[in-house]
């Protein structure tokens, strides 16, 4: 019998956090380093809308209850 794969959802890490967890659980969504997540983080909050994303996403996404 083939079971179906895991669910992929996009939750913070309690692992990989510096402030709420959110560079960490993209990177461990998309299977990068955390380090490059959190470099285009800050070159978004700089020049664009990143501390408005990152403070989104920090309310919206849960903790990764597998952590």
């Amino acid at each position: 019998m083939a079971y179906p794969p895991p669910e992929r959802r996009l939750t913070k890490s309690r692992r990989d956090r510096k402030l709420a967890g959110v560079c960490g659980g993209l990177a461990e969504f998309f299977g990068i380093d955390s380090a490059k997540v959190r470099i285009v983080m800050v070159l978004l909050a700089l020049f664009g809308p990143g501390v408005i994303v990152y403070i989104a996403l920090a309310l919206i996404l849960d903790d990764n209850p597998y952590d």
